[in-house]
């Protein structure tokens, strides 16, 4: 499969994007706790697909702020480290390691997926969770998850699946990208990405309904935050006057099964 890989410019700039929208207050108003569909109860069945064990090294790749990380460390007794884009982020993930006592299991790292900040082979598994459609060139993350991968290790993706040239045109743009939604793919070319980056896909499951349970959520909480924080939601590109239309359309796609949302582990080789 042949992904282009967009100019260094705009990679750039939906980077900066991905980490200025994920890092503000905002995001918790819409999306609560987990910045996913299925929240932390398909973190669980993530890690369950991984087989973690006490004291299993974890990697946490767009970790946000921690959520999943400080679960696989308090629940499963996991070491885990969690890698995003976003400075406020970071802070706000080392703070509450703090509060909830793991700070000795789990630690937090300023880096990109392109280029991890950890070293070869160091982890028994490593975890995406909505963020691998984000990334500008997925072929380059692709092989950055496989790189930080012990032999035999385990790497978990759950993430928005979609036929883009399908998509509505109210899900295109930049709003897509803020959705989660501009660069995801077919779970094929998700398959296909990680076979060409030399690992084995072991399994995979749709998860359709969270993202449906999802955008119950936002409609939900579009009216608060409008009241609570409308200039920082607008200037991140948050339509409130389209919004009704954009879930309406999101909604379609889904039922058309053009939008979805799915989990998939793969092996590295021994």
């Amino acid at each position: 499969m042949n992904e282009a890989i967009p100019p260094k410019s705009a990679a750039a700039e939906t980077k900066a994007c991905c980490a200025a929208v994920y890092g503000s207050d905002v995001m918790p108003l819409l999306l609560g706790g987990s910045y996913h569909p299925g929240g932390l109860a398909l973190t669980r069945r993530l890690a369950e697909q991984l087989r973690l064990c006490r004291g299993d090294r974890v990697l946490d790749v767009a970790t946000g702020r921690g959520t999943s990380a400080l679960l696989l460390a308090g629940e499963y007794h996991a070491d885990v480290t969690g890698v995003d884009l976003s400075p406020a982020n970071i802070a706000l993930a080392s703070d509450a390691a703090r509060t909830t006592g793991l700070v000795d299991q789990t630690r937090f790292l300023l880096g990109d997926a392109d280029r991890l900040p950890v070293e070869n082979a160091g982890f028994d598994a490593v975890m995406c969770e909505c963020a691998f459609c984000t990334f500008p060139s997925k072929p380059t993350a692709a092989a950055e998850l496989a790189r930080v991968l012990r032999p035999g290790g385990l790497l978990g993706i759950a993430d928005v699946t979609a036929e883009p040239t399908a998509l509505p045109p109210e899900l295109s743009g930049l709003s897509g990208w803020i959705a989660c939604l501009g660069g995801a793919r077919p779970l094929p070319e998700y398959t296909d990405l990680l076979t060409a980056a030399g690992l084995t896909v072991t399994h995979t499951e749709r998860h359709d309904a969270s993202i449906t349970a999802m955008l119950d959520q936002v409609e939900a909480r579009l009216a608060l935050v409008r009241m609570t924080a409308r200039d920082q939601a607008e200037a991140l590109g948050v339509d409130f006057d389209r919004a009704p239309a954009v879930l309406a359309a999101a909604r379609t796609a889904i039922g058309d099964g053009v939008l979805g949302y799915a989990l998939l582990t793969a092996r590295k080789p021994e």
